[in-house]
């Protein structure tokens, strides 16, 4: 039993916080719990509640938007249990790595959370709008990200170089590719609450729904061309890539399709809720098996089922129900993200280089995402008129999250050491400081840039 957790119970008791026979019920617990290896689900039981009840205590304690709150709350607790462990010994530790190790988190976000979180998210999205910056939002998923992809590699593959750490351009790229897109969980969460002026607010949503399935489609490509031995012809990269993302977008229309039919042939709500809730699992699934982009079937699907199919299918309670029910599921999983985000940090090896590096990467990073947004909107302004603040939004309010980790932790180890330090290590450790600062620092404080489009909005009325 660490020594630390005995010394805590010891305090508490000495503090008249708990009484002998309580501190004696708090150390049989952590003993037990440390003498038996938690199984992944039990441990990911205990995490939904750690994290409900940080949005809990953030409702009436610091009052920030729920996910800054929760990342930044996980991220404190991560650097207590890494003290309690530095004087604790390896036991904790290890417990606390073999219970992460259990949840992989990779394939939890990738392969389950994520087919629920956007569809949840695309079931929000306003078509009528959506058709209206169709020509923006597409180029900004597609050519921005591809922009900005390329941009990062090369950028990170002259400084890391410069520096003495001589990481391939492939792996610079592959870090291009997963810190490019903005993932759409971290942006819709916040965005949403701060009520962005309407053509801003759809083009931050749009395309950070799309983008998504683009990097990972991009991500897959060179991913290939890595670790799998794929020969890296124009015509190869174009068919893998064409395939994935052409072929989720026509799966999502046909998912969203059998369903619209199922739906509007029941009269019975809870038949017309399960059917949507076979999308994001069933269809997410068969996507994957298929090996096509669940990610862009999941858009698909929410944006036709929430703009079609509940007017024509859901009497009105429903389409109530239908919302009220995916708005509290992409709120649960919300908070469990980006609390497994925040504690990702325990069982990262972390050195002060490895965290310098990942902060040399921020401003490569910002600076890729102004130049791929900026470009297009050369372009666009030729036709429309855009709110003056539109670049600068889209820029700091370009956030990146749990899917930028996930890809990150998916990387091979073994593959590559520079200067002892395995190349997957490194990449995975310099996407993290890239995303809590991110949701941390960058969610924090677009506050202002919003109220001041908004400010403008009004004046120009």
């Amino acid at each position: 039993m660490p020594q630390g957790y005995i010394v805590v119970a010891f305090v508490m008791q000495r503090w008249g916080r708990i009484n002998c026979s309580n501190a004696d019920v708090i150390i049989d617990v952590i003993r037990n719990i440390l003498e038996h290896k938690l199984n992944a689900w039990y441990f990911l039981c205990f995490l939904s509640a750690v994290s409900i009840f940080l949005a809990f205590a953030n409702e009436y304690l610091l009052r920030l938007q729920t996910t800054i709150a929760i990342t930044s709350g996980s991220v404190v607790m991560s650097l207590l249990l890494m003290s309690l462990i530095s004087f604790s010994g390896n036991e904790a530790a290890e417990f606390i790595r073999q219970s992460f190790e259990g949840l992989n988190f990779n394939q939890l976000l990738l392969k389950g959370m994520l087919g629920f979180l956007l569809f949840a998210g695309a079931l929000e999205i306003d078509l009528h709008l959506l058709r209206k910056q169709r020509w923006e939002i597409t180029i900004m998923a597609l050519v921005s990200t591809l922009i900005s992809t390329v941009l990062i590699g090369y950028f990170s593959y002259w400084v890391l170089g410069m520096l003495g750490w001589p990481l391939p351009l492939l792996y610079c790229m592959l870090f291009g590719a997963l810190i490019s897109p903005t993932d759409p969980i971290a942006v819709l969460a916040i965005i949403k609450k701060m009520r962005a002026p309407e053509n801003i607010s759809v083009q931050v949503e749009g395309e950070s729904l799309f983008n998504d399935g683009v990097g990972l489609v991009v991500f897959t490509t060179i991913f290939a061309l890595a670790f799998l031995g794929k020969e890296p012809t124009l015509y190869g990269v174009a068919e893998v890539f064409l395939v994935d993302a052409v072929g989720g977008i026509v799966f999502g229309a046909v998912l969203a399709f059998v369903a619209h039919w199922l739906i509007c042939r029941t009269v019975d709500s809870s038949i017309e809720l399960l059917i949507t809730l076979c999308i994001p699992t069933a269809g997410y699934a068969l996507a994957n098996v298929l090996e096509i982009s669940g990610p862009l079937a999941m858009v698909v699907s929410g944006i036709v089922i929430g703009n079609v199919t509940r007017t024509v299918g859901f009497s009105e309670h429903s389409q109530q129900t239908l919302s009220h029910f995916w708005h509290t599921v992409d709120a649960f999983l919300n908070a469990l993200l980006f609390l497994l985000i925040g504690l990702m940090l325990v069982i990262m090896p972390v050195t002060w280089v490895q965290v310098g590096l990942g902060m040399l990467m921020i401003p490569l990073v910002l600076f890729a995402r102004f130049i791929s947004v900026a470009l297009p909107y050369i372009g666009f302004r030729r036709f429309r008129k855009y709110d003056a603040h539109s670049v600068k939004i889209l820029t700091w309010g370009g956030l990146r999250g749990g899917l930028a980790l996930a890809m990150a932790a998916s990387i091979p180890t073994g593959q590559l050491m520079i200067n002892g330090v395995d190349g997957h290590t490194l990449l995975l450790m310099m996407t993290y400081v890239v995303v809590i600062f991110s949701i941390v620092v960058q969610g924090s404080t677009i506050g202002p840039m919003i109220e001041k489009s908004i400010q403008a909005g009004k004046e120009n009325r």
